[in-house]
């Protein structure tokens, strides 16, 4: 039987980010990093691989830790080399292979760490490690930072994508200095000097082709997209990480995430390792650009994203991610349906709660909390790179529940999207301090719920009628009391 898709797609206590879909067979895959909960820095598990059918998008399942930082020779514990962003492709061999780069911390290997690959005859088995990507005299490939690797089997030759790109055009502004700090501490090292020279020589979006040994560099390395973009159709979103490629008929999509941070941009080529335009911005977790929408209206605590495209039984999806804990380092996998225009564009999509669902969420039922697409005080930071210390609204986790926290008055908590018929009333799970809790289905709107809160330590529920429109629509509940509430669960039901 068919359940509801929710975003996040996965279990609410799982933190897949970075996530590359693949379709193989009759299944689809996500491969990603692996953050914990709470967690205090990036990736800090083993690579899991979860998957779903292709006729059934909510009945995900995984087998288990599918491989390990310890598995590298280069893996130090002192080192806290911990898996960043993979992505897997099928060999000409039959074979699933894993490219990956551990965190380049110290900077004992140069700029970062090679290249890693790991080898399996399943997509979602356990991996073991074969080497790295090297040059033809054996040597590993450092040309240019190693980091994000992407590859695709393009009709038998097999191009790898990698890179960073920092915004040194301007060193001066904020972004710059955290950003170059985070280099000089966690992957440059001694070699600053060198970046602040020459920064246009070791960044950027990279291309590669390897020999059938998916190891043996066999052309490139090839810069596709400008470092430098002022004055270039890439100035308002230059290329900073996460490539991911894509061929869709005989155009190359490449997908990356903007020195904005938060947003998922393409661009495309006819050729895979040069001429690529700007096309979009795909997603953002913020909803910053969507219809307009300002950075400083943006509807959720951003940070950064990572992901890519796949087209499941002849439907689209961007799969990206958002964060938890207030913090960058609890994210989780979410995808939202996205149309390829007959020119090829890619409209922007918003974020919602119901991604990979067959249509809009049931209007009768229970739902948790943490599948909120917006949540916002009115003033939500950009909190990349750094646990936020704001006073702002979050998921978080006590145990085994998962819940919305630090709910103050005019935090506003969106859904989107359910069919309103059937609901009579909508009740909440809440605990602290008493008020109301105002739902409506258009953001400033009419109120079609006023939900009396009492003060309580423990969760407790409250309801009251619901008087919305039939059809589909958002909710959007606004907490309007003195004290802060905590919201675990909402329930449509059916009488009053």
């Amino acid at each position: 039987m068919k359940h509801q898709a929710y975003n996040p797609f996965l279990p609410l206590d799982t933190y897949i980010p970075d996530g590359e879909p693949h379709v193989f067979e009759n299944r689809l895959y996500l491969f990603g990093s692996h953050d914990k909960e709470g967690g205090k820095t990036y990736c800090m598990l083993d690579y899991e691989v979860w998957s779903a059918p292709v006729d059934d998008l909510s009945d995900w399942s995984c087998p288990g830790p599918s491989y390990s930082a310890r598995q590298d020779p280069l893996y130090e514990e002192s080192e806290r080399a911990y898996l960043y962003a993979p992505d897997v492709v099928r060999g000409n061999d039959g074979r699933y292979y894993l490219y990956y780069c551990l965190a380049g911390w110290a900077g004992k290997n140069g700029y970062s760490n090679p290249i890693g690959v790991a080898v399996c005859d399943t997509p979602d088995g356990k991996y073991e490690y074969l080497g790295v990507v090297h040059t033809p005299d054996g040597k590993p490939l450092m040309r240019y930072v190693c980091f994000d690797p992407a590859v695709i089997n393009d009709e038998g030759v097999i191009r790898l994508y990698y890179g960073t790109c920092y915004p040194f055009d301007n060193f001066k502004n904020p972004l710059s200095r955290r950003i170059l700090a985070k280099v000089e501490s966690q992957m440059f090292g001694r070699n600053r000097q060198e970046l602040l020279q020459n920064p246009d020589g070791v960044m950027g979006a990279i291309h590669v082709t390897l020999a059938d040994d998916m190891l043996t560099v066999t052309g490139g390395p090839t810069r596709i997209m400008p470092t430098k973009t002022k004055g270039t159709q890439f100035a308002e979103h230059p290329f900073y990480e996460g490539s991911s490629i894509r061929k869709i008929g005989d155009t190359y999509y490449f997908i990356y995430s903007s020195q904005k941070n938060h947003e998922l941009c393409y661009a495309t080529s006819r050729y895979p390792d040069r001429g690529f335009t700007f096309g979009g911005t795909i997603v953002s977790n913020g909803d910053v650009g969507y219809q307009g929408r300002a950075e400083k209206d943006r509807l959720n605590l951003t940070g950064t994203t990572h992901g890519s495209i796949e087209c499941v039984n002849g439907q689209w999806y961007v799969f990206y991610h958002r964060l938890t804990h207030k913090s960058d380092y609890s994210r989780q996998a979410c995808a939202e349906r996205i149309n390829i225009l007959p020119d090829g564009s890619i409209p922007q999509v918003e974020i919602t709660s119901c991604g990979l669902n067959d249509g809009a969420l049931s209007g009768t039922g229970s739902y948790p909390a943490p599948i909120a697409c917006n949540l916002t005080n009115g003033k939500m930071p950009h909190g990349s790179n750094r646990t936020q210390k704001a006073p702002v609204p979050f998921i978080t986790h006590q145990g085994e529940e998962r819940y919305i926290t630090q709910i103050r008055e005019g935090t506003v908590i969106g859904y989107k999207y359910f069919v309103l018929k059937y609901a009579r009333s909508v009740s909440v799970t809440v605990r602290g301090g008493g008020g109301v809790m105002e739902v409506r289905t258009v953001w400033d709107g009419p109120i079609c719920a006023s939900i009396p809160v009492e003060k309580a330590s423990d969760w407790t529920r409250f309801s009251a009628p619901l008087r919305a429109a039939d059809g589909v629509q958002p909710l959007y509940f606004r907490w309007q009391g003195k004290e802060p509430v905590e919201l675990l669960e909402f329930y449509l039901n059916e009488g009053e």
